[in-house]
């Protein structure tokens, strides 16, 4: 029974990712609906940010955007993974 409690927590805990999202809008926000995203790497839990995105790049010289960052699904598999060596992932994408 404990363990079965245990595998809900875990996997109902997946469907709480999307709880970790910041939105930034710039300028009047999205006009096209075009997306484009990057995942950005961390080391050491998040205090050193081992790439950087280049949020100007992705919007592709769009004055009206929106960014994104989260914590997605694929981004907990990761952590999982990769938790151990303290390497933690999150998803940026700008929708012009």
């Amino acid at each position: 029974m404990k363990k079965k409690i245990t595998i809900m927590l875990l996997v109902s805990s997946l469907f709480l990712v999307g709880c970790y999202t910041q939105t930034f809008v710039v300028g009047n926000g999205p006009q096209t609906g075009q997306t484009a995203s990057q995942r950005q790497w961390f080391a050491l839990w998040g205090l050193i940010a081992l790439t950087q995105v280049d949020t100007g790049a992705l919007a592709g010289g769009a004055s009206d955007y929106e960014i994104q960052t989260q914590l997605s699904g694929l981004d907990v598999i990761i952590g999982m993974v990769a938790g151990s060596v303290t390497v933690s992932s999150r998803t940026v994408t700008v929708t012009k």
